[in-house]
C-alpha cells in the first residue's frame, strides 16, 4: 500500500532534488504511486517548492498522461491515430469495453479500470497495439484482449501478465551506413578528444549533417553558436519525444544504440563545452527508461561520462534522463524546454534561440536521437566520408518508419535521395494510393509524385512514411490528422487553438454530407490565416493534411458536398430523429420541409 500522499510527495521531491524545474518528474512519480495525483500531494508540493497551487495544477492539467482524479488500477489507453485504426483498434477498444462493461472515458463503477484514447504510441509496426497502465502490449487480437480482461477482472498486477504481451520488436528492415556497424562504446568519443575541440567541430562542419528531427537545420551550425554564446554553463539536449504519428525509428534507435545516441551527446559536449545532458523520453516509451539507466551507468563505470571523461581534466559531462508525459507539442524543442523546466509544454517566443539562452537560460543544443548516432559516424570515419554519402545537400542516410498498407512495416534505412518508389517495393506495398511523409504535419503524395526522392533538395522528412493502397479514403486519412491537431494543441495562440477546431469542425460538416464548396474555399481561407499568425509549426502545419488532400484527392473531398450553395451545418430534422423514435411517428408531418411549395 503506498504511504500518505504527503509523504510520498516528500520522497517525490527528494528523489528529485526540490528543484522546482524538475516538478513534471515529481508530478510522474506520484502518479507511478497512486495512479493519479491526490489533491495533498499537491498541497505539498506547493508549499515546500515555494510554487503557487495554481501553477502545479496548470501543469497537471497540460499533460494527457496526468489525472487529478482517480482513473482506475487499470488505465487502458488505444492508440486513435490512422495506422492504427487501420489495424483493427477501434474493434478492438469496443470489444474489450464490452466485456469490461465500461464507457470509454469514463471510470467503472468499481472504480477497477479506465478506457479511452490516446495520440500516436510509437508502436505503428507492431500490429494493433495499446498501452496499459503506461506499458505497451503490443500484438493485441481478440484471443489476447479477452485474456487481457479476464485478468483485469481478476485483479492481476500486470508484473504477472505474459511477457510476450509486452514485447516490442525492432523490426529493421533495411541497414546502411548506420544501422549496419553501431560503434563501439568510446571509439567515437577516442576519435573526436584525439583531434582536440576545435578540430572536431570543423569535421562536423566538414560532414554537412543536418537534424533529422524535420527541420534539417545544420547541426555544426548549431553547435558553433552554443559554443560561442555567451554563458559559462552549456547544456546538451537529446529531444527523444517522437511523438510525430506513423513514426518509431528513435524507438529502434534507443533499443538497439543507445550508446551512440549517448555518444552523439557527450561528442557534442566535447564541441561546445557542455557540462550537463539531458534525455527526454517521451511518456509512451517511459518501458526503455530501465535499460536506457544501465547504459548510462555502463558508460559511468567504464569513463566515457562523468568527471574528467576518458582521463581528460576540465571534460565533466553527465546526463540525466527526463520523461514526458503525453504532449505532443513537446517535440518542437523550445517547448520541450519548458517541459524540461517543469512548465507547461508551450513553446517559446524567438529570438532568443535556444543555442543562446535556452534551458535555465543557458546555452543549449537540442539534437534528435537520429542526429546525435549519426555524429558517431562522423567521428569515427571523418567529415569528408560522411559528407561522400547521400546527396549534395543531403549528407549520410535517413531511417523511415514505414507503417499502413505494406508487407513488412518495420523500419528501413537508405542514402539520402532514395526515390519514394523504390522504399514502397522494398516494404512490399501494392496498389498503393498514396503516401504520407513526414508524419501528420508532413506532406501527402499521391502516385505520379512516388518518383520523388527523400532528402532537403525535394521531399525533407522526420522519417514517418505511412502507405494507404486503394481501398482506403484520402478524405478520412485527412479528417484523422486534422483531428489530432485540434487535440493537441497547446492552446497558447488563438490563431491555433481556434483554427484547429474550426479546420475540424469544417471536416465533420463534410462526413455528415452537409458541405458545400464555400466550406472548401473557408478551409483554404484558415490554411492561409494558420501559416502566417500561428505561434508555432503546430498551427501552421494543422491544414497540411486537407490541403494537400484537396491538390491530389479532391473528387474524395467534392462528393461529401450536399450542395453547390452554402448550407447550415446543423440538420434540423436529422436532430428529430429520436424525437420521432420516442414518438413512434414517421410521416410527413413529423419531419421538416424546407422546400418552396411547402406552405
Amino acid at each position: 500500500m503506498p504511504r500518505s500522499a504527503a509523504l510520498e510527495a516528500e520522497l517525490a521531491m527528494q528523489a528529485c532534488g526540490r528543484r522546482p524545474e524538475h516538478l513534471l518528474q515529481m508530478l510522474i512519480r506520484l502518479q507511478e504511486v497512486f495512479g493519479h495525483l491526490p489533491p495533498e500531494a499537491l498541497t505539498r508540493l506547493a508549499a515546500v517548492l515555494g510554487l503557487p497551487r495554481a501553477r502545479i495544477e496548470g501543469v497537471a492539467g497540460f499533460y494527457s498522461f496526468l489525472h487529478t482524479r482517480p482513473v482506475g488500477r487499470y488505465r487502458l489507453l488505444f492508440p486513435d491515430n490512422i495506422i492504427d485504426r487501420m489495424l483493427g483498434v477501434p474493434r478492438l477498444m469496443d470489444r474489450i469495453c464490452r466485456n469490461l462493461w465500461i464507457e470509454p472515458g469514463l471510470l467503472s463503477e468499481d472504480g477497477l479500470v479506465s478506457a479511452d484514447t490516446t495520440s500516436c504510441i510509437g508502436m505503428g509496426d507492431q500490429g494493433p497495439s495499446m498501452l496499459v497502465n503506461g506499458r505497451s502490449l503490443t500484438a493485441l487480437d481478440d484471443a489476447r484482449a479477452d485474456a487481457l480482461c479476464e485478468r483485469i477482472r481478476a485483479g492481476e498486477p500486470l508484473s504477472a501478465w505474459p511477457a510476450e504481451w509486452f514485447a516490442v520488436a525492432d523490426n529493421i528492415r533495411r541497414r546502411d551506413m548506420l544501422l549496419s556497424a553501431p560503434p563501439v562504446p568510446g571509439e567515437a568519443l577516442a576519435a573526436a578528444q584525439a583531434r582536440g575541440r576545435a578540430a572536431w567541430l570543423d569535421e562536423m562542419h566538414a560532414s554537412g549533417l543536418r537534424g533529422r528531427g524535420g527541420a534539417g537545420f545544420a547541426t555544426a551550425r548549431k553547435w558553433q553558436a552554443c559554443r560561442d554564446a555567451a554563458g559559462e554553463r552549456r547544456v546538451v539536449v537529446c529531444n527523444a519525444d517522437e511523438g510525430e504519428p506513423g513514426t518509431f525509428k528513435d524507438r529502434v534507435l534507443l533499443t538497439r544504440m543507445a550508446d551512440a545516441v549517448f555518444e552523439g551527446m557527450t561528442l557534442a559536449a566535447w564541441a561546445v563545452g557542455a557540462d550537463q545532458g539531458f534525455l527526454y523520453l517521451r511518456g509512451e516509451y517511459r518501458y526503455l527508461r530501465a535499460p536506457l539507466q544501465a547504459v548510462l551507468e555502463a558508460r559511468r563505470s567504464a569513463g566515457l561520462l562523468g568527471h574528467h571523461i576518458r582521463g581528460v581534466d576540465g571534460f565533466d559531462f553527465d546526463i540525466e534522463i527526463h520523461l514526458g508525459a503525453g504532449a505532443y507539442v513537446c517535440g518542437e524543442e523550445s517547448a520541450l524546454l519548458e517541459s524540461l523546466e517543469g512548465r507547461r509544454g508551450t513553446p517559446r517566443i524567438r529570438p532568443p534561440f535556444p543555442v543562446t539562452h535556452g534551458y535555465l537560460g543557458r546555452p543549449t543544443v537540442v539534437n534528435n536521437v537520429e542526429t546525435l548516432a549519426a555524429c558517431c559516424l562522423v567521428a569515427i570515419h571523418g567529415g569528408a566520408w560522411f559528407a561522400g554519402h547521400g546527396s549534395a545537400a543531403s549528407s549520410g542516410s535517413k531511417l523511415l518508419s514505414v507503417s499502413g498498407d505494406v508487407a513488412r512495416p518495420g523500419v528501413y534505412e537508405y542514402p539520402f535521395g532514395v526515390r519514394v518508389r523504390e522504399v514502397l517495393d522494398d516494404a512490399g506495398a501494392v496498389d498503393t494510393l498514396a503516401v504520407q511523409l513526414g508524419g501528420a504535419a508532413g506532406i501527402m503524395l499521391a502516385e505520379h509524385e512516388f518518383d520523388r526522392r527523400i532528402g532537403f533538395e525535394d521531399l525533407p522528412t522526420a522519417g514517418a512514411l505511412m502507405v494507404f493502397d486503394g481501398r482506403r479514403d484520402p478524405f478520412e486519412v485527412a479528417a484523422n490528422f486534422v483531428r489530432f491537431f485540434a487535440h493537441e494543441s497547446c492552446g497558447f495562440c488563438t490563431p491555433c487553438r481556434v483554427g484547429t477546431q474550426l479546420l475540424a469542425g469544417y471536416m465533420d460538416k463534410l462526413a455528415a454530407g452537409n458541405g458545400s464548396f464555400r466550406d472548401l474555399a473557408d478551409i483554404e481561407w484558415l490554411d492561409r490565416l494558420l501559416k502566417n499568425a500561428s505561434h508555432c509549426g503546430l498551427g501552421s502545419s494543422a491544414p497540411n493534411p486537407v490541403i494537400d488532400g484537396l491538390r491530389n484527392f479532391r473528387p474524395a473531398f467534392e462528393r461529401r458536398l450536399k450542395n453547390a450553395d452554402f448550407q447550415p451545418a446543423f440538420d434540423l430534422d436529422k436532430a428529430l430523429e429520436r424525437a420521432r423514435q420516442m414518438t413512434g411517428r414517421d410521416d410527413a408531418e413529423a419531419h421538416l420541409d424546407n422546400s418552396p411549395e411547402r406552405p
